[in-house]
């Protein structure tokens, strides 16, 4: 008898690996904690807001009974502000759980599921957990999504071809899509491939960039649209997102979800902060003087680096297909987290977080410090 227990497609999955806790690289390189910078995340450095946390230390006081399955009280806040039945409306155990829902729903061993190559590693993930084929296409040139060739990947599928996930903004490489471009593909895919818009970056978008995916939604049966508390919202530890689709779509999802994937400190915090526009904005102009501040560096160091919609900007630091690797290995020792991207199939880029102007000036000090003594 095989020693191997389990189906063949999940002990081929290379487990998600996140960005190394504090306490880790403390303690792996004899550092005080209190003087690591971690930017590699992509967190909100400013943290919880405020209103969030009052509301979680009052949901705290009934916590001996089970959350809200359907959350009724945050779709409601949801649905006010987006214009949609609560019935649209999904809430995951973090955005991560909506995307993974989704194959779940519609794919199974022997679809494919179709992405792009260097974009957020659930995807093939979720896509190898169901058994399904994970078709990866080739990027642009400049590390964004090729729509056209993700779109040629769907009809050679045929009726094989179950799922696509678009993310915009991109994780990691920051990449924009237009909006005439992603309505143009969901115009062209055919109705029985479910499109899934992962817009966990949405909230740092400028106002120019900014479209309405809402009003796809409501026009398009088979989308799917993702979003996070995680980043913007300052609420990574709680783990909460939600997604929003027309009914047929959302009771697939509501039938595979745990009963109680929301726990209740989690919806009450996502209450406040979902109506905390100070906080949201506050975190916006905070991140765009961030990236001027880390890409200015960049520039007076020549490294090449991509414009980023997102909090994080992937930059090049050497030509080597270990450039990455030992440049994160001279930063952790210096104690700056960032994260290497050799697993996307980008071994010299790093992605660094956007972090609080010291935390910034920090990794920029380090970097700086090791491209001067090589």
């Amino acid at each position: 008898m095989s020693s191997k227990i389990g189906l063949k497609h999940i002990h081929a999955i290379a487990p998600y690996v996140g960005g190394r806790p504090i306490s880790e690289v403390a303690r792996e390189y004899g550092l005080d904690e209190s003087k690591i910078v971690k930017l590699a995340s992509n967190e909100n450095p400013l943290g919880m807001p405020k209103s969030a946390r009052e509301a979680m230390l009052k949901a705290a006081s009934d916590l001996g009974r089970y959350p809200d399955s359907n959350g009724f009280e945050l779709k409601k806040v949801l649905s006010e502000r987006l214009g949609v039945p609560a019935d649209w409306i999904t809430l995951g155990n973090g955005s991560n759980d909506i995307l993974e829902l989704s194959a779940r729903a519609v794919a199974q061993t022997g679809d494919d599921i179709i992405f792009s190559r260097h974009a957020f590693a659930v995807y093939p993930l979720a896509s190898q957990a169901v058994g399904a084929r994970a078709i990866e296409v080739e990027p642009t040139d400049s590390y964004g999504h090729d729509l056209s060739a993700m779109l040629s990947a769907v009809k050679a599928s045929g009726d094989k071809a179950k799922l696509v996930f678009v993310a915009n903004p991109n994780n990691p490489t920051g990449s924009y899509l237009k909006s005439q471009e992603i309505e143009d593909f969901l115009i062209a895919v055919p109705p029985h491939v479910v499109v899934v818009l992962d817009e966990a970056y949405n909230e740092y978008l400028t106002p120019e960039q900014r479209y309405d995916a809402i009003a796809w939604v409501k026009r398009f049966p088979n989308m799917i649209l993702s979003r996070s508390f995680s980043k913007a919202y300052g609420l990574a530890g709680l783990r909460i997102g939600y997604g929003v689709a027309q009914p047929a779509l959302t009771d697939l999802l509501n039938r595979i979800r745990q009963p109680f994937n929301v726990n209740s400190l989690a919806q009450a915090a996502a209450i406040a902060a979902f109506q905390d526009l100070e906080f949201l904005q506050q975190g916006y102009d905070l991140n765009r003087a961030g990236f001027k501040q880390l890409t200015a560096a960049f520039d007076e160091l020549g490294l090449t680096y991509l414009p980023s919609a997102g909090n994080f900007v992937l930059v090049k630091v050497g030509d080597d297909d270990d450039s990455g690797a030992q440049m994160n290995l001279s930063l952790l020792k210096r104690g700056i987290i960032v994260r290497p991207v050799g697993n996307y199939g980008l071994p010299q880029w790093l992605r660094i977080s956007i972090g609080l102007p010291e935390e910034n000036a920090a990794f920029i000090n380090a970097l700086r410090e090791i491209l001067t003594t090589k």
